[in-house]
């Protein structure tokens, strides 16, 4: 299926010292398709849902989410078309184990469920099901957007339930909660459409996917904007669904503190 070319202008302006500067101007966001990917996750689930819908309150654009299970064997089905009618949202199943597919396969049906046909005013995001975004999660987002923003990398805070004071001041000693941080995390992520489909989506990877896809987005010469203002809380599990993830982090650092 075919995609249509991006749509935006490029002014060239002179300066009084006879130079030219360029200036993207992007067309405006008038839909915003969410995607989280899903395995196993009947505990968080339903939290996860909730959050996202408060996000997608008053942002003043169609919003969809695509929630895709992936290979689950509990009641996270049961648990997310409960959500599709609270919060316009499409369930995909697919039996991959793999998140990068799962991530990717919630973008492509974003042709056939959420019915785009032209990405040039879309903006796509991404969380993890073991995550609650914020109330400005979206908006914050999108306004970046609007100050010309193609790609928006955003923080994490872990669940404080089970981070002792140690391991939370380990986290916090080497994590940078301030513009320009240079993390990216699957569970915190905004793009153009058009910018996603330019670099070919994410990859099926089990794990950095998230990375992978940043990486090539800025070996395009595509700018990605790393913000702080629209932080996810994610699970402190030291366990996780993705080898070597978030998860694998918060243990490496358990196992550091306790050595």
């Amino acid at each position: 299926m075919a995609v249509c070319s991006p749509l935006h202008v490029r002014i060239r302006l002179g300066s009084a010292e006879g130079g030219r500067q360029v200036i993207d101007v992007q067309p405006e966001v008038r839909r915003v398709v969410v995607v989280v990917p899903v395995h196993n996750e009947e505990l968080l689930l339903d939290a996860c849902l909730s959050a996202l819908g408060h996000a997608c309150e008053g942002v003043g654009v169609e919003t969809h989410v695509i929630v895709v299970l992936d290979s689950c064997t509990d009641s996270s089905l049961d648990i997310a078309q409960t959500w599709s009618d609270k919060i316009d949202a499409t369930v995909v199943t697919v039996d991959r184990r793999n998140v990068g597919a799962a991530r990717a396969a919630g973008f492509l049906a974003a042709f056939r469920d959420a019915g785009i046909s032209s990405y040039s005013d879309v903006w796509f995001a991404t969380t993890d099901a073991d995550s609650e975004v914020g109330g400005n999660w979206l908006s914050t987002q999108l306004a970046h957007a609007r100050r010309g923003a193609r790609v928006v990398a955003g923080t994490v805070t872990p669940d404080s339930d089970t981070v002792s004071p140690a391991l939370a001041l380990a986290y916090n000693s080497g994590y940078r909660h301030r513009p320009g941080h240079r993390h990216v995390h699957g569970t915190n992520l905004g793009f153009r459409a058009d910018a996603y489909w330019s670099v070919g989506g994410f990859g099926a990877l089990a794990t950095a996917e998230d990375v992978d896809l940043v990486s090539r987005l800025e070996h395009a010469g595509i700018d990605v904007l790393y913000a702080s203002d629209g932080p996810v809380r994610t699970s402190s599990r030291r366990v996780g669904r993705a080898p070597d993830g978030f998860a694998g982090h918060l243990l490496d650092l358990e196992l550091a503190i306790a050595l």
